[in-house]
């Protein structure tokens, strides 16, 4: 097949030789053209055709992961620690992993999704970036942290949000992850199984939650008994609003009052 009166896989051997020789991992567009002496129209089409074969991977628009030899069986899964690690860089950012996909990672819930779910402070929306959908969520500076450093059988690293952390956003970002009053629950049996884990529960709520979550999990914890000494630093935390939250946000707001966390037991 010829593009332009030169030939596709003479161009690709030759692509290939280039990475190979700078040990690159990423391509930029604009840089290939001038090492092949070929129009910035070629380079467009080459890139195009190699990404469609599946034996590179557009990361973002200008931008490729290439790998360092012609994939095996012609397609090229750089993995989403790979995936994720770069992305970032290119955006100079952070992000970690939360939601539906770390709730079925820490085993609180068995339903595999078929997306990533990843708090960042860069970038916002869904993204297939080889055959990986992601789902962006921006969220501020101050609400990064809390992560899990999780080692992939790659010798890669996936950062992931804390167990804590986890079920933490399973409360605060409800509405999204469809996760109340499931999230209850799992805290509840975690609680169960390690009856220290309150206290990190705790450090974790008062630093990323908002005032809805402080109250729902304070609640929670008075509910089930939980250690005075923490549970009054939760108390601490509330500002002085007489507004009243449900307990279950998405059922009707009807049920007794406790006024101490401002909820409305409605389940």
């Amino acid at each position: 097949m010829k593009q332009k009166g030169i030939e596709l896989g003479n161009l690709s051997s030759r692509f290939f030789a280039y990475i190979q020789l700078k040990d690159r991992d990423v391509i930029r567009t604009g840089e290939i053209a001038p090492v092949l002496n070929i129009t910035e129209s070629q380079e467009y089409d080459l890139l195009r055709r190699l990404t469609d074969s599946g034996w590179i991977v557009r990361l973002k628009r200008g931008v490729y992961l290439v790998p360092d030899r012609l994939p095996a069986g012609g397609k090229y899964n750089p993995g989403t620690s790979i995936i994720l690690e770069k992305l970032m860089k290119e955006y100079g950012g952070d992000y970690q992993i939360t939601g539906p996909t770390a709730f079925n990672f820490y085993g609180f819930d068995n339903q595999v999704p078929n997306m990533f779910y990843v708090y960042n402070n860069r970038i916002s929306g869904n993204r297939t970036i080889g055959n990986q959908s992601f789902q962006f969520i921006k969220t501020s500076d101050q609400r990064m942290g809390s992560i899990n450093n999780i080692a992939t059988y790659q010798g890669n690293n996936l950062m992931y949000s804390s167990k804590a952390r986890t079920l933490v956003d399973a409360v605060y970002d409800w509405a999204r992850f469809n996760s109340l009053p499931r999230g209850y629950q799992w805290i509840e049996a975690e609680l169960l199984t390690d009856p220290k884990f309150v206290s990190e529960l705790v450090d974790v709520t008062i630093q990323y939650s908002n005032q809805a979550t402080l109250r729902r999990i304070g609640y929670l914890l008075d509910s089930l008994e939980q250690s005075p000494k923490l549970i009054k630093r939760l108390a601490r935390q509330l500002s002085n609003s007489k507004s009243l939250i449900p307990w279950i946000p998405n059922k009707k707001a009807r049920g007794r009052l406790n006024r101490k966390w401002g909820i409305i037991v409605n389940g």
